[in-house]
């Protein structure tokens, strides 16, 4: 069998159906290479061999023993069932219990006289010496040299326990693990032979059969500094190619022009940038004044001033001749940019209108719900290079949308956007245009090296001046439901000083079906099922909050709803007159997470707010606090005290720094997404990193990939990484890495 093929071996030819066809349905295992990177997640320790006489407490032991009697115990009036099994070995004797279901097997195999290997760890119940469910394999006493062996084999060894599901557990996995470890032999080892040798690495067959039979701890830690590097090294080299091919792709250089529009801007602001605004603005000029395209991503925390560094870019792009479009992930946030960029500008953005500035642009908005005309206009502008700058939904993607010159595509919340719908826009361009995107979605240095590889990164850390604290408290509704009513005499509070609040619920409310008395008996149940457990109650809704508040806690006051169900344009009257100050409270879903700005809204509550990721709660909280009043955030939460949920829930009330609450939310995600699930469908491939942890891993293996790349752009003398690198970057995640 040659080298390659023994790891595409489907497990069909060698498992048996049943096995293989569970492997594949429930743990996305097809080949003998995708088991043989199964790796298992933990290790169980059988002790040395131990006399009875001698057990230590509290630790994992073996011991070779005659069951002396076995009795099923119940207990619970009956309900309950519980094995013991009394050992002896001569020097002692030791009590063993099985519970539940458990005892089936045991009661029939453990019986009077059978001599058998038991391990476990030690504990003590009821003054007595006990191991609690352990493992054992039963000896054949009439055979000495066979039960010696067999004892051998089975004392002190470390038990690998895989990632298993409901229907083939880590036992089964394992003894499917033996039949396929012989092709170990014929691993492909991706890593160059000076990079192996000079690291110390185990090489990769042996690294495998350490992972899965390890004999000792050092095995095992050998096996994961391999296994990880592997993962690392590939994924940068991929990323690395992907920065090299880049670099060799034609753009059009966009370099500054004196007396031009950005100086005209520039001069009529009435504040100065702060100092990381024009650090990462001269990466970005830097990079647009190179002839082949800008990849950077560009991570600032809520209200850094993002996108005044991002129109200052498009600004230069204008000056230079060509036409910049930001894409905005929903149509709330197109026309809040397009507002908010038109009153930066100012005059500057009516380029050809009276009244007008003679070095002006025009500056259009083009999305879904616009009317026929004045889509037809906006069309019309960019297809002539009369309008400069454009903001824009989806709509920007249409085959109907053509540019005069597009030279710079700046995409806001990046992870809003599917990569496809990015790759569109910048085929738009005559020549790839540069690409800018903007996250305020702050990422760990390793997540953005690894998911976002292949863009430079700049990040903005500071706050512009005048921007106000925000204090944050956990409210327990359940435990204590004035608190809650305190958090809405704070809302009224807050109205009286002349300021405005957001109210924030998982879910709209109102679902079609019950709408149309069609759910009647569904409502009933979820009503039934929400007052046996609340955690079983469906999230609150934006339609039922604003109704109670109108009619009790806020009446009098003006609440208004927002949502994703609603006519665009009753949307933008909603905001409008919400950003106006003629709408007190805003009931809304996560619409208003991204980019919504209104100065004067100070206080937010979140309703359940143990439904929303830590991300999640970050953004929406840095919607209020954005004037000169400090802003108040409240996290309103009827999970229970010692939860999972209520520890995410006092982790954002803790801090405000984005970078520490990214960390707490990939430590408790772990990176199942961090490839982009999300976006590209495919499963990660991290299968032994963890980006949390293994920083310094990642950053070096980023180190010797680029140096492999410019060495070898095409991996010619590397033909070993090339095959690995194809294995891992089938189809889907190619595409998925080259549009990201």
């Amino acid at each position: 069998m040659d080298r390659v093929s023994s790891f595409d071996e489907p497990l069909l030819k060698l498992l048996g159906g049943a096995t293989a066809k569970v492997m594949a349905e429930h743990l996305d295992l097809h080949t003998v290479g995708d088991l043989l990177h199964h790796y298992p997640r933990r290790y169980e320790e059988r002790g040395k061999l131990t006399a009875l006489a001698d057990l230590p407490l509290d630790e994992h032991v073996t011991v070779v023993a005659q069951v002396a009697d076995a009795r099923i115990l119940m207990f619970n009036n009956g309900r309950g069932k519980r094995l013991e099994v009394t050992l002896t070995d001569g020097s002692g004797r030791l009590q063993l219990v099985f519970f539940g279901h458990g005892v089936h097997k045991p009661h029939k195999e453990l019986l009077p006289g059978r001599q058998a290997m038991f391990a476990g760890k030690v504990s003590v119940f009821n003054r007595k010496m006990q191991l609690a469910h352990p493992t054992y394999q039963l000896l054949d006493a009439s055979d000495a040299d066979e039960a010696t062996e067999a004892v051998d084999a089975f004392a002190g060894r470390l038990l690998p326990i895989y990632p298993a599901c409901k229907q083939l557990d880590s036992w089964r996995i394992a003894k499917a693990v033996d039949a396929v470890l012989p092709s170990a032999q014929d691993a492909v080892d991706p890593l160059p032979a000076s990079l192996r040798e000079g690291r110390g690495f185990t090489p990769l067959p042996e690294a495998l059969l350490k992972v899965h039979r390890p004999q000792t701890k050092a095995d095992v830690e050998d096996a994961r500094a391999r296994l990880k590097w592997d993962e690392a090294f590939v994924l940068q080299v991929a990323l690395a190619r992907r920065r090299y091919a880049d670099t060799q792709l034609p753009a059009v250089a966009r370099r500054p022009v004196a007396d031009g529009l950005l100086d005209a801007f520039d001069a009529k602001l009435p504040f100065t940038l702060t100092e990381g605004q024009e650090k990462v603005s001269k990466e970005i000029f830097d990079d647009l004044a190179t002839e082949h395209p800008m990849h950077r991503l560009l991570q600032g925390e809520v209200g850094s001033g993002k996108t005044m560094v991002a129109l200052r870019a498009m600004l230069t792009v204008v000056d230079a001749g060509g036409q910049a479009a930001m894409l905005a992930p929903t149509e709330v946030l197109a026309q809040q940019h397009h507002r908010s960029i038109t009153e930066m500008m100012g005059e500057l953005a009516e380029g050809g209108m009276l009244g007008g500035s003679d070095r002006g642009t025009k500056v259009v908005l083009l999305t879904g719900s616009m009317g026929m005309a004045a889509r037809r206009q906006a069309l019309l502008d960019l297809v002539t290079g009369e309008a400069g700058i454009v903001i824009g939904t989806h709509a920007l993607i249409e085959d109907k949308v053509q540019f005069h010159d597009l030279g710079l595509v700046v995409v806001d919340e990046q992870h809003r956007f599917g990569v496809e719908q990015r790759d569109a826009l910048r085929s738009k361009g005559k020549q790839p245009p540069h690409l800018l995107v903007m996250t305020a979605t702050p990422i760990p240095r390793t997540v953005a090296m690894t998911v976002f590889g292949d863009l430079e990164t700049s990040v903005l850390d500071q706050l512009p001046a005048g921007r106000s604290p925000i204090a944050s408290h956990v409210v327990p509704a359940k435990d204590k439901p004035h608190f809650l009513s305190r958090a809405w005499e704070r809302v009224r509070e807050e109205v009286e000083n002349g300021h405005q609040a957001y109210v924030v619920c998982p879910r709209i409310g109102d679902d079609a079906e019950e709408a149309e008395g069609k759910g009647g008996k569904k409502t009933k149940a979820r009503k039934q099922a929400a007052d046996e457990d609340p955690e079983k109650r469906p999230p609150l809704a934006v339609l039922e909050i604003a109704d109670e508040l109108r009619k009790g806690a806020l009446a009098g006051l003006s609440v208004e709803v927002l949502h994703g169900r609603m006519h665009p344009d009753d949307k933008d009257d909603v905001m409008r007159r919400f950003a106006a100050g003629d709408v007190d409270v805003l009931v809304a879903t996560t619409v208003i997470e991204v980019g919504v700005n209104v100065p004067n809204a100070t206080a937010m509550v979140i309703m359940d707010a143990d439904r929303f990721g830590v991300s999640q709660l970050h953004q929406l909280r840095g919607r209020v606090g954005r004037g000169s009043a400090p802003g108040l955030c409240l996290l309103v939460s009827e999970a229970h005290e010692a939860s999972p949920a209520r520890a995410r829930l006092s982790a954002v009330a803790a801090t405000l720094d984005g970078f520490e609450l990214s960390r707490i939310d990939l430590e408790q995600r772990r990176e199942g997404d961090v490839l982009g699930q999300a976006q590209s469908g495919v499963r990660s491939s991290l299968r032994m990193l963890t980006v949390i942890d293994d920083e310094e891993v990642i950053a070096a293996a980023r180190e010797e990939a680029v140096a492999v790349v410019a060495a070898d752009p095409e991996l010619e003398h590397l033909p070993e990484l090339r095959t690995v690198l194809a294995a891992l970057l089938d189809k889907d995640r190619e595409e998925y890495l080259d549009k990201g």
